[in-house]
């Protein structure tokens, strides 16, 4: 399930896998056909890894992303996919949602973004030091 329809002009935070020159990136993706990407972002949640590529979940520390501004909505239904979004909420690995930016000492900017939320137990899962999903630490999912 998502949290309702992208529109050209809506904002994304991309914090893992999805952020541009990320390893692990979706090929058959073309971000940056159906979008722009732009500058880096701070957003709260807690941010974990997930063995390969992060999640991101309730909490409140100040944790790193990039904006990327769509163009393109067309796209959505392939990045809803990728993440594993589903029209069950109970049995999607994320779910996409809105998120309140925040600037780097943690205030919100008044921007929203939509974001990938992880949706399952992260109790056994190590959180991701300063919240910030490094470039060379993702494996491909698919």
């Amino acid at each position: 399930m998502t949290g309702g329809a992208a529109q050209p002009g809506d904002l994304f935070v991309f914090y893992g896998l999805l952020k541009q020159g990320a390893a692990g990136q979706p090929a058959d993706l073309p971000l940056a056909d159906a979008g722009t990407f732009g500058a880096p972002c701070r957003f709260r949640g807690r941010m974990v890894d997930l063995g390969g590529f992060p999640g991101v979940v309730a909490g409140d520390e100040l944790c790193h992303g990039v904006r990327w501004q769509l163009r393109d909505a067309a796209i959505v239904p392939a990045m809803d996919a990728f993440e594993d979004v589903t029209d069950d909420p109970a049995s999607s690995l994320y779910l996409r949602v809105r998120v309140a930016l925040c600037d780097d000492a943690g205030a919100e900017t008044g921007e929203t973004a939509w974001i990938y939320w992880y949706n399952q137990d992260v109790s056994a899962r190590l959180a991701v030091p300063g919240g910030n999903w490094p470039l060379d630490a993702g494996k491909t999912r698919k």
